[in-house]
């Protein structure tokens, strides 16, 4: 079976952070004897052989230098809110552009399915590619495309335009997937596909763990709050800085350790220097992937207190999340979009309302009391992750799609 996706954003170079989840899924595709070719734009930073893991690449140019190379790559949107300057005067050639390179692609090779990721901005462009070549459409839906089909009446009438015309839709979340069917999508076609994560990768070795505290300067006595993720509005990590105080007052020792990079670092930094935290939040930036499964080892506790930010943008289902639960570490998260989907309150994490700093705090000391609970959670976590929550079991449900629908297609014809 021959697979064309269309995504605007995936890892620019190995252990790249960006769109980690859309690798996962097309390597793991791959890995079950699926031809997948992905046509994404050029960047700047583009580093990607023709194949890799049995992935075939296909990028397609859109600007005349890459400097200015802001379509996708998770640099579309100021802080995940609204649109930067520029890209929609970007827009109309980088849609017509990844229509083109898909029309090449497939008058050069049979195609029995194509897999758009993001129903914006890219689904627009696979439909009009698989009309032409009588080809089912699946479109997944990641979060911010529902986000700006909500927030704007043109978006959402594109939205709708390739629900309809979709041979089938998923989503990471149930929250999304609802969302989605309020926008028009059809239930009877709609399917929830939650992300994985890989165990093994995050079953790390001691030393590995004691050379990240060593490198972050942390004690054997301190505890390690973890959150990772891009540092943009939804990820909340504004209301987790706001709780370190209280988490103090119970744990001086406690330090929260922040890994990511984004629009809302200098925030953050100065909310922590006015908060008086300093040396109590560690701004550890950028890591590469393949050392995030370390930091998940050097940690005691992860945290995922995303929100729902001014604009209404929330996450669909971070990986990190996952990422936790593989690493068998406890974990508290936000009572919002995908978490309840993954997380069993009080078996598998805690569920905390979101925006509420100390309620966060409240979960956190909590944790910090109960070596034990601990112990239970990151057990149970972990266990969910190679039972079904793995990306194994993720490509095994999207290959049974694309078998559906490429037989659907066959009857129709």
């Amino acid at each position: 079976m021959n697979v064309l996706m269309l995504t605007s954003s995936y890892p620019k170079f190995r252990g790249d952070t960006t769109a980690p989840f859309v690798e996962s899924i097309a390597t793991n595709i791959a890995a079950r004897g699926v031809h997948v070719h992905v046509v994404l734009p050029e960047h700047r930073e583009l580093e990607r052989a023709a194949v890799e893991d049995g992935v075939h690449f296909h990028p397609f140019r859109y600007a005349p230098k890459k400097e200015w190379t802001l379509w996708g790559y998770a640099e579309a949107l100021r802080g995940d809110v609204k649109l930067k300057r520029g890209v929609y005067a970007l827009a109309p050639i980088a849609l017509t552009s990844s229509f083109d390179k898909m029309m090449q692609l497939t008058a050069r090779e049979k195609f029995d399915v194509i897999h758009a990721h993001w129903v914006l901005p890219n689904a627009p462009a696979a439909a009009l590619v698989a009309q032409r070549r009588k080809l089912p459409l699946v479109v997944s839906m990641h979060g911010s495309d529902v986000f700006m089909a909500e927030k704007n009446r043109a978006f959402g009438s594109a939205a709708r335009w390739c629900f309809d015309r979709a041979a089938w839709i998923t989503a990471c979340s149930d929250d999304l997937m609802q969302r989605a069917l309020a926008l028009g999508a059809d239930e009877n076609k709609t399917e929830l596909i939650p992300y994985g994560a890989d165990a093994k990768v995050f079953h790390v070795h001691p030393e590995e763990a004691e050379r990240v505290r060593a490198a972050l300067n942390l004690k054997r006595d301190e505890v390690m709050i973890l959150a990772v993720g891009r540092m943009v509005y939804k990820k909340g990590f504004e209301f987790l800085v706001r709780a370190m105080p209280q988490i103090l007052q119970h744990t001086p020792s406690a330090r929260l350790v922040l890994v990511g990079y984004g629009d809302t670092r200098a925030e953050l930094e100065t909310q922590a220097h006015s908060l008086g935290l300093n040396g109590h939040v560690i701004f550890a930036g950028r890591v590469p992937r393949a050392e995030i499964p370390a930091y998940f080892a050097a940690s005691d506790i992860v945290t995922v207190p995303s929100v729902r930010d001014e604009a209404g943008n929330v996450d669909g289902l971070p990986n990190v999340v996952l990422e936790g639960m593989a690493a068998g570490k406890p974990i508290v998260a936000s009572n919002i979009a995908g978490f309840p989907d993954v997380i069993d309150d009080g078996v598998s994490g805690l569920l905390v309302p979101e925006k509420d700093s100390a309620a966060l705090a409240d979960a956190i000391v909590k944790l910090m009391r109960d070596p034990s609970l601990r112990e239970r959670l990151g057990v149970r976590g972990r266990a969910q992750v190679r039972e079904n929550l793995n990306w194994e079991t993720v490509a095994k449900k999207f290959v049974a799609v694309y078998e559906r629908v490429q037989k659907q297609n066959v009857e129709r014809k």
